[in-house]
């Protein structure tokens, strides 16, 4: 990689299989960092480098959030949804959080090891650990990288509770190892599902797995003994907001025992990449969505408040916060995210040094 003052190419054009239309410039332009010998612009290939980590467990304080430690094996992700709001992350980079986001990724390749050595650290406190807080942690790369399997891995050794955030229907690959975390109270899967209509998911989130699919690994899960709910995220209003009744009733068909729901953020740059997507897919009705999501973040694209980011405010926020209590009263599913999990388990691990576990 070398550092350019090139500015990122800008064009908005459609690209098969992709999320963003352009690889506009990140809030840190001019300066970016070049991964293809200075040639300017997205790569028409994913393309993944292999980086050693510094650190691997994120800490966090936010009232919105209802877990305070997370691990994210890869920076970016392949699935490519559009109004994913981990894109800004990739300014720090120095990538954009166009296309570079979704093309240029990177794994962590030590991520398993110094897991281990941070769970050995005399004053480690444990606490629940969320896999897939920025980015999914069984998007395509997860089948040959296998990273996050490493992590479960490291977990179920320690008998450290754990949560994973996905729409990936790789997770049930690992539902030997999430059943044992399950057996002993450590372990739940929330898979989000933000839309059961195809073509509109080929368009929001070009390469994650189908709702059909998403559906079937929640009941594969539960099948297997692993508590699993539902996030429906995002809510975009007038364009998917009409499902949550049939998607909360699909889901818990599929044996989803909670559902969290959040409605669409914009922040940084994804308010005009999302803009963008918007007018190129849907210019009918992108006026009538970008109105209503404005009156639900205080005529702003985007509501950065604690209390607020999540949920929104006035009548369309609270007339969604009234269908979805409703609706999960009718179907028997408890509102939010589960709860930490048990802590009592835990163990150290026997060593520190090195990953124990191959990657065969």
């Amino acid at each position: 990689m070398k550092r350019s003052e090139i500015p990122i190419v800008n064009q908005q054009v459609a690209h098969p299989g992709r999320g963003a239309r352009s690889n506009r410039e990140s809030r840190y332009q001019p300066t970016r960092v070049d991964w293809d010998d200075g040639i300017c612009g997205p790569s028409p290939v994913t393309e993944c480098r292999a980086v050693t980590a510094r650190s691997i467990i994120t800490r966090n304080q936010s009232p919105d959030v209802p877990f305070s430690q997370s691990i994210n094996p890869y920076q970016g992700c392949e699935h490519g949804c559009i109004y994913c709001y981990a894109r800004p992350s990739h300014a720090y980079l120095d990538l954009s959080p166009g296309l570079d986001f979704e093309t240029r990724l990177t794994r962590k390749t030590n991520a398993a090891e110094l897991l281990r050595r941070e769970l050995a650290r005399p004053g480690y406190v444990c606490r629940g650990i969320t896999l897939g807080a920025n980015t999914d942690p069984y998007q395509p790369l997860e089948k040959e990288h296998r990273i996050t399997r490493q992590l479960l891995e490291v977990l179920l050794e320690c008998r450290h509770p754990v949560a994973v955030i996905t729409k990936g229907a790789l997770v049930t690959r690992d539902k030997d190892l999430l059943g044992a975390l399950a057996d002993h109270g450590l372990c739940s899967v929330m898979i989000s599902v933000t839309t059961l209509d195809a073509d509109l998911k080929r368009r929001l989130e070009p390469r994650a797995a189908s709702g059909a699919a998403r559906l079937a690994a929640m009941r594969e899960l539960r099948e297997a003994g692993v508590p699993v709910g539902l996030l429906y995220a995002p809510v975009i209003p007038a364009l998917n907001d009409h499902e949550m009744e049939s998607i909360l009733a699909a889901a818990a068909q599929a044996g989803a025992t909670s559902a969290a729901y959040i409605l669409l953020r914009l922040p940084l740059e994804i308010a005009e990449l999302f803009q963008d997507w918007l007018e190129a897919h849907y210019p009918q009705r992108a006026g009538h969505v970008m109105s209503i999501l404005r009156q639900s973040r205080g005529g702003r694209d985007n509501d950065s408040r604690f209390g607020h980011r999540m949920r929104g405010e006035g009548p369309f926020a609270d007339l969604l916060s009234q269908r979805f209590r409703v609706a999960c009263r009718r179907l028997g599913i408890d509102l939010g995210e589960r709860g930490e999990a048990r802590t009592d388990l835990f163990r150290p691990p026997r060593s520190a040094q090195g990953d124990l576990f191959s990657e065969a």
